[in-house]
């Protein structure tokens, strides 16, 4: 648990699987979504699975087991009888939505919402996210049909508070692609009787069903709130001259982009525009291609991956696939109330301005001094040496011997003395 600094929420359950505020084995967070792939299966087709969830949850608890577990699932995707879409949740479930939807075979699609308001691309889905500290929540597809198609909507969280966000989307989603069922998935559910009641009720209302499967069960009480806590600096990084030297890599030419925001554009199959199994099949390539290259560049056996916001899972999938001693976690706009003490989950972080929206204040935690031996940063669009330097000052003062910043869209800038390297083209 962790005390947030949000007078809509004063609390935060802080996962030991997500891979967003506490470092994890890739593999763990990858299998946390592919246990809930297997839940649906067997709620959808009736099949029984107890062996694969059973290996599943032992892989969730054994770090050493995840990677055997996540791969002999992955070898036989999962199939389904009819059409099924799934929509993950920015900014904390984009990547174990994506999981989930990357367990099945044919049939199935993926969307994850997103905070970014892309003007050029049109607009399929909106809602509002009550509790967060940024509200509104966008779908972005130039395919009608991404949504219109499926027979089921499966919308994938990493928990389940009061269920009010699943609710609105429910809502938006119903007014314009009608569905008889919802699934709603999610790594905790946390609802007290009266959530469930609202969820019959819309039930009743829209004529749908509305199934919820999760990992775990529970009912919360709420204490106190985080204003009796004293105000704290989103600082811990450790006074001591800035270390390591700075690689930066280029990998969007392994990499499809989508034909938005000029000259750093955003990547095509994230899962913010849509995905369809041949387009997954497509960044299953581009993420191994990249993990190859990226592996040769690795000096130490001590690194941690670090995503940015939203842009979750294909470096986690890259991390995944970069070897032994690989931890990944991510950067997130959640302000956190942070304290140095053994039975509190955010014992360390630190603010800085998004590089690819100085408006945007991000955060990362729990990287403290000398735990790794290198760092690689992932950002989707390319940002400018400005922008990058108040991550990289904080970063290089965490005693590293290096630090690789990797970029997904084009250079366009000039990095001076900095040492640049690019990977090559998909063919290569």
């Amino acid at each position: 648990m962790a005390a947030r600094i949000n007078k809509k929420r004063s609390f935060l359950f802080v996962s030991k699987v997500l891979g967003k505020h506490i470092p994890v084995n890739p593999y763990t967070s990858l299998l946390s979504g592919t246990v809930l792939a297997l839940l649906l299966h067997k709620a959808l087709q009736g099949t029984q699975l107890d062996h694969k969830v059973a290996s599943a949850i032992e892989g969730l608890i054994d770090p050493e087991k995840a990677e055997g577990a996540y791969l002999a699932i992955m070898s036989e995707r999962l199939e389904l009888k009819q059409p099924v879409a799934f929509i993950g949740f920015a900014e904390t479930a984009t990547a174990i939505g994506h999981a989930v939807y990357e367990a099945f075979g044919q049939g199935s699609r993926y969307l994850h919402t997103t905070r970014e308001v892309i003007e050029e691309s049109p607009t399929i889905l909106q809602f509002e996210e009550e509790h967060s500290h940024a509200v509104a929540h966008y779908g972005y597809s130039d395919d009608p049909a991404l949504l219109a198609e499926p027979e089921i909507l499966v919308l994938v969280d990493d928990e389940i508070t009061t269920g009010q966000t699943s609710i609105n989307i429910i809502r938006d989603l119903q007014g314009k692609y009608p569905k008889k069922i919802y699934y709603v998935l999610a790594l905790l559910d946390w609802r007290t009787a009266d959530n469930r009641a609202q969820f019959a009720l819309l039930e009743q209302e829209l004529n749908v069903e509305i199934h919820v499967i999760s990992l775990i069960q529970g009912a919360t009480k709420v204490v106190g709130s985080s204003e009796s806590l004293s105000t704290r600096e989103h600082s811990s990084t450790p006074e001591v001259t800035p270390s390591g030297r700075v690689q930066i890599s280029y990998v969007d030419g392994l990499f499809d982009h989508a034909p938005y925001a000029g000259e750093r554009p955003y990547l095509l199959h994230s899962g913010r525009f849509g995905l369809t199994s041949t387009s997954s099949k497509e960044l299953d390539y581009s993420i191994s291609q990249a993990a190859t290259g990226l592996k040769r560049m690795r000096k130490g056996t001590s690194t941690l991956c670090v995503g940015s916001g939203e842009f979750m899972y294909i470096p986690m999938r890259i991390a995944a696939e970069m070897g032994a001693g690989v931890s990944y976690q991510s950067t997130t706009r959640s302000p956190i109330h942070v304290i140095d003490r053994e039975d509190y989950a955010v014992r360390s972080g630190d603010s800085f301005p998004s590089p690819e929206d100085e408006q945007v204040t991000h955060f990362f935690y729990n990287i403290p001094y000398g735990e790794y031996q290198e760092i690689f940063l992932f950002i989707e669009r390319e940002a400018s040496p400005a922008a990058m330097a108040p991550i990289l000052r904080i970063l290089q003062r965490r005693g590293l011997e290096s630090l690789h910043l990797v970029f997904f869209s084009p250079q366009t800038v000039d990095w001076k003395e900095a040492e640049v390297w690019k990977l090559g083209e998909r063919n290569q």
